[in-house]
This record gives C-alpha cells, structure tokens and sequence, in this order.
C-alpha cells in the first residue's frame, strides 16, 4: 500500500512575484523657509492611498533614521527634498543621482563628522547606511528650486514661499506617477 499523496496545489510551488517595495523619503527643515518643501510633500502624500509596498516617511532632519530605514528590503528610494540649482524658485527636478561612488569607507568618514542632529546631508546618510550594510537600490531625487534665503541665519523662516507651495501639488503628481510607474514595470532590475 502506498503512504499518503500531496494535494498540494501547483500555485504552492510557482514562484510568486518579487513584491516592489518603495520608501518616499520627505526630509527638510520647516524652520528654514523653502527647506520645508519635503515636509510639506510629506503631509500631502500621507493623505493617499497607496499599496501596502509603497511607505511614505516624513524624515525632517533625521538622518539617522533615514540611514537605518535604508536597511530595509526596499527596492526603490524616492528622495524629496528642496535642491538649489541656480534655477527658477519653484522648479521640480526629477534627478537620478549617481551613487556608484558610495562606499562604506566613505560612510565611516560620513558618521564620524556630519550626521548632524540639526541637518541632513543626504550624501552623507547615504554613505552612512552603506556602511551599516545597506544594498543600492533605485534611487530617484523630485526637487524643487527653493527662493533665496535671508543672510540671518538666525532668523527662523516659517512657511514655504509662495513659488515653492505651488509646486507641492505638482511634486505630488509626480511622485504618484514615479509610484505607478514603478509597480506597473516588470522589466526593472533594482
């Protein structure tokens, strides 16, 4: 007599899906004027409704915490952050930038001198979480052209200006698109 057959179905052993998994990190400053644009990003896209993959973080100034949440099993890092580039306040940049040169000894430099628990750099983090052992992933900045800051330092800038509020709706947009674009694509290797 024969022992018991498996009535295991053949979906138990397909290979199922890589689940995509994005992290929006929103960082900036709210009491440096346009440097709040991130935050400000954040609040709105806390507000979607998106998959359970796709996590939205409003980091402010934590780098720490920035650097540790990239240890997570995400496959694509959406950074939003207000980036001077010389144009227009209120211009959105979508940037991939180029972090091939990320190295954890770079990360061992960046933790002894910068992570600062007043500001973020994001380079910095990312050298940082490299050194804690995080993998590269998919990495893509949206921006925006912040308006010139005061020289008084010392002065607390509260609230974005009227060019960079403008363009919170339309960052949003975009990151909704980069999102559904993202999950739509199978052919994308992270």
């Amino acid at each position: 007599m024969e022992g018991p057959m498996s009535m295991a179905s053949s979906s138990e052993h397909a290979p199922q899906p890589m689940l995509k998994r994005i992290l929006i990190a929103c960082i900036g400053n709210i009491f440096l004027g346009d440097d709040g644009f991130g935050v400000e990003v954040a609040q709105r896209l806390m507000s979607r409704q998106y998959p359970e993959s796709v996590q939205v973080v409003d980091f402010g100034i934590r780098g720490m915490d920035l650097a540790y949440a990239m240890l997570g099993d995400y496959n694509m890092l959406v950074l939003v952050d207000a980036i001077p580039r010389g144009g227009s306040p209120g211009t959105l940049y979508l940037i991939e930038p180029d972090l091939s040169g990320m190295t954890p000894e770079k990360g061992v430099e960046a933790g002894r001198v910068a992570l600062d628990n007043h500001s973020m750099d994001p380079v910095k983090v990312f050298a940082y979480a490299r050194t804690l052992g995080a993998k590269p992933m998919h990495t893509l900045l949206v921006g925006c052209e912040p308006s010139p800051m005061s020289d008084d330092y010392t002065e607390m800038q509260m609230g974005l200006s009227e060019p960079v509020q403008a363009a919170v709706d339309e960052a949003v947009k975009m990151i909704d698109s980069l999102v559904e674009q993202s999950l739509a694509r199978s052919d994308i290797v992270y």
